[in-house]
């Protein structure tokens, strides 16, 4: 569980900022966006070639 603390010369909305950093570093609400839908593992493994085809083909465009 993410919480912050507010110190005693702090405003509120330098305290909601790293609370918004925080939840953002730990990827919270990309796994909650990922679990929203059932993905069926064929297609999870048909995803991530894909997207480890479009990550070469750049890698190639960048070193050419």
């Amino acid at each position: 569980m993410i919480g912050v603390n507010v110190k005693d010369s702090e405003s509120i909305d330098r305290a909601i900022n790293r609370f918004k950093k925080m939840v953002t570093r730990s990827r919270i609400l990309n796994e909650y966006k990922e679990r929203q839908q059932y993905i069926k593992p064929s297609e999870q493994k048909r995803e991530a070639l894909k997207k480890s085809v479009r990550d070469e083909r750049r890698r190639q465009r960048e070193n050419y």
